[in-house]
């Protein structure tokens, strides 16, 4: 009697299962595993060998591959961007493979690797199909030459970087015009991160004048130069500034006629004094049309320096949005309506302070300071419609804050009470903290509601 075959395992999908499955669903599995996965079941059938020429998406980070050496690493990710990426033409009389639309890589600026990288990332922009690509880049190692090799790459390949359209460069050094240069060169450049940068010399401006760029979006992180001017970026519509280590204001905005957000997030070193906006921001041409405003001090001192209406009402005419973040408990909070009487059109404000355990100043932190502002007495907002606060534990200060803005805002509807944000590194948001902190924010409800005839609406989040 012959033996019956082996019971295949419940839900297990072998190399004749994988090759029993329609196309679109062997892609769809392609385009969901891990990459290395992928390409390792790649191998499995023949029936997978020509589906890398139909994956309309592909996201390639070297970080997930395995190398004993930096070098190996980069091997094995420019092997497996061959496999996924090489397009093979099409007969005669057979329809074209599929478009790569969207093509995301994260590798490291290794000399060796770039060039194979390049004639890729060529040959499929050369189909004239790609929406969306993407570079993310990392040095191997910290050295002031990880910049100029990268520039010399962008420049052996302009096709290449005429078609990328979100770049991000960690810790890379460059020239007073290479970043000016490579916008140029990117043509279709969309979002650019610079993150732990530097000029070559640190004690330069960086200049950014590309009139002619689609740039939207700019990104710095733990700048290292003396400060950046947005000469003329006419598209550009949101800039992020943070943890900036020379003097203030770290960003002086020129020509950004479609500027729409800002965001300024830094702990005040010692050096650093604070500034008015109105230093950075240009009352002539440029940010007229900022509608949201994100700053955020990092629990320390507070860099911005409160200044007369007049002097910002033309730069924050168009003003809807402000977020105050990381207010240090002890200072008074007054001083943020100097915003509220600059900027007619505010919609909603957010004001966060904390008691964070692991809020400690660094040894260069600049001296922590009470902020001296008297809002006007006759200042009546007609628009702010929303109040939110983050971090109550202080009641007094809360309430008092609380009833000023009220008097001040006639069209306010809702505030809204929260507790403090999460936090990684210490017990902020413990268990018991958290009861006691919901407990402050219903006494502060109760005192504010208790005998008012306000039709204000205080939310317990």
């Amino acid at each position: 009697m012959e033996s019956s075959p082996p019971k295949r395992n419940a839900g297990h999908v072998g190399e004749d299962g994988i090759s029993t499955l329609p196309d679109h669903l062997l892609l769809d599995i392609l385009e969901r595993l891990h990459l290395r996965e992928a390409v390792r079941a790649g191998a499995l059938s023949t029936r997978w060998r020509h589906l890398p020429s139909h994956l309309s998406l592909v996201h390639l980070d070297a970080s997930h591959f395995r190398g004993a050496t930096s070098l190996q690493v980069m091997d094995a990710f420019t092997d497996a961007a061959r496999a996924l990426l090489t397009r093979v033409p099409p007969a005669e009389g057979v329809c074209e493979s599929g478009a790569l639309k969207v093509l995301v890589l994260s590798f490291y600026t290794s000399s060796p690797h770039l060039s194979s990288i390049g004639r890729l990332i060529e040959d499929i922009v050369s189909l004239g199909q790609t929406q969306c690509l993407e570079f993310c880049i990392s040095p191997l190692g910290i050295s002031i030459e990880i910049g100029q090799e990268f520039m010399a790459f962008s420049r052996a390949y302009p096709v290449a970087f005429s078609w990328l359209t979100t770049l991000t460069l960690e810790y890379h050094a460059f020239g007073h015009s290479d970043i000016t240069d490579l916008i140029s060169t990117c043509s279709r450049l969309r979002h650019l991160s610079l993150r732990f940068y530097r000029l070559l010399d640190l004690h330069s401006t960086l200049k950014i004048d590309v009139p002619c760029s689609e740039l939207q979006e700019l990104e710095f992180i733990g700048l290292l130069c003396t400060r950046i001017e947005l000469v003329s970026v006419p598209k550009l519509r949101q800039v992020e500034c943070k943890c900036w280590l020379f003097n203030n204001p770290p960003v002086r905005f020129g020509y950004v006629p479609e500027l729409r957000g800002l965001v300024l997030a830094s702990k005040a070193k010692a050096w650093q004094e604070p500034f008015a906006l109105s230093e950075c921001l240009s009352t002539s041409v440029g940010a007229r049309n900022l509608s949201t405003l994100t700053l955020c001090f990092g629990y320390q001192m507070i860099w911005i320096q409160p200044e007369p209406p007049k002097q910002l009402i033309a730069i924050f005419r168009n003003l809807t949005s402000v977020r105050l973040f990381g207010i240090f408990s002890e200072c008074d909070l007054s001083w943020t309506l100097f915003i509220l009487e600059a900027a007619p059109a505010l919609h909603d404000l957010a004001v966060s302070l904390s008691r964070h355990s692991c809020a400690k100043p660094h040894k260069n932190s600049a001296e922590k300071t009470n902020v001296v502002w008297e809002p006007s007495k006759d200042l009546k907002h007609l628009n702010l419609e929303v109040l939110q606060i983050f971090g109550c534990e202080d009641e007094d200060k809360v309430t008092n804050y609380m009833r000023l803005v009220m008097e001040r805002a006639v069209g306010l509807l809702k505030i809204q009470l929260y507790g403090e944000s999460p936090c990684t590194y210490c017990d902020a948001t413990s268990l018991e903290r958290s009861k006691a902190e919901k407990a402050s924010r219903h006494r502060i409800k109760e005192q504010l509601t208790h005998g008012s005839s306000s039709s204000v609406e205080i939310i317990i989040c």
